[in-house]
């Protein structure tokens, strides 16, 4: 009797493992096909981007066709937009976050916030450069380095709000309610306490942001533009590494292509090399 009663319990153990095991095959096929896909992307950009890159390519202006130049004008102007743009964003980003998590979780005007900025997170980049071009560009007749900035503003300011609200939302309430026996008001504790406990959480959020806003070109074509030239004044079109790569590519021109693909691996290895520093600074301080 025990026997027959046994007997069903086993297949349906044997059949739990061979689910299991298809389910293992799948997971590991699907790993393998974007590994095979990512490992292929980076060795093109090494192989190909590696060869351009020198001294005169991170020192000389972007050249005219078939003639010696370099990205230093995009360079320092996609460097320049890229860092206003987070020192713009990531402020209100936080602020934004700490509120919809700490201050007023399901109140309406964090539903309405959270709603604008799925939104907002879910919105083609190019909508936004059409919208700063609405709004900036053709109102003062110009293009300018500093819609670029407002563009890629509102691209790092919903990425930071949710990421800084999730990681919050994970700091445990214990950690709160020992902080508020003790007598500290509601600032304190989310400043010494939660933001400190999610830190390293918040700051993945913006190195996300930063990766993100590094490689974009649509929102700059519609805003800053582009410059042959050297130009530090925001107020006038600024060349970037990303619209510079989308020209440069596109053309029929040898020297151009070579350095679109240095361009590539510029950006490539600033974008790691931001994230190993943040794991670096972060791993003995969580």
């Amino acid at each position: 009797m025990s026997a027959v009663m046994l007997d069903p319990r086993l297949e349906k153990f044997r059949r739990r493992k061979r689910m299991n095991r298809i389910a293992l095959m799948l997971s590991l096929a699907a790993m393998s096909f974007g590994l095979f896909w990512l490992a292929w992307i980076l060795w093109e950009t090494i192989r190909l981007g590696l060869s351009g890159v020198s001294l005169a390519t991170l020192t000389m202006m972007t050249p005219a066709p078939n003639e010696q130049g370099g990205l230093a004008n995009a360079i320092y102007g996609s460097f320049l937009m890229v860092m206003l743009a987070t020192c713009i964003g990531t402020p209100v980003g936080i602020m934004a976050g700490i509120y919809l998590a700490e201050y007023d979780p399901k109140g309406w005007l964090a539903s309405l916030t959270r709603f604008v900025n799925d939104i907002l997170l879910s919105a083609p980049s190019i909508v936004i450069g059409l919208f700063i071009y609405a709004v900036i560009v053709s109102r003062f007749k110009s293009y300018s380095g500093w819609a670029g900035v407002l563009a890629l503003a509102l691209i790092v300011i919903p990425v930071v709000i949710r990421t800084t609200e999730n990681m919050l939302l994970l700091v445990s309430s214990g950690l709160r309610e020992a902080a508020y026996a003790l007598g500290a008001p509601k600032w304190k504790v989310v400043t010494s306490i939660t933001l400190r406990a999610a830190r390293a959480g918040v700051v993945t959020g913006i190195l996300l942001a930063v990766a993100r806003i590094a490689g974009e070109t649509a929102p700059l074509l519609f805003t800053a533009l582009n410059n042959q030239f050297w130009n530090s004044d925001m107020s006038q079109p600024m060349a970037s590494l990303p619209v510079t790569i989308f020209k440069f590519a596109m053309s029929p021109y040898e020297n151009w292509q070579q350095l679109a693909w240095a361009g590539v691996f510029l950006i490539t290895l600033a974008v790691l090399g931001l994230n190993i520093l943040a794991r670096v600074l972060t791993r003995n301080r969580l």
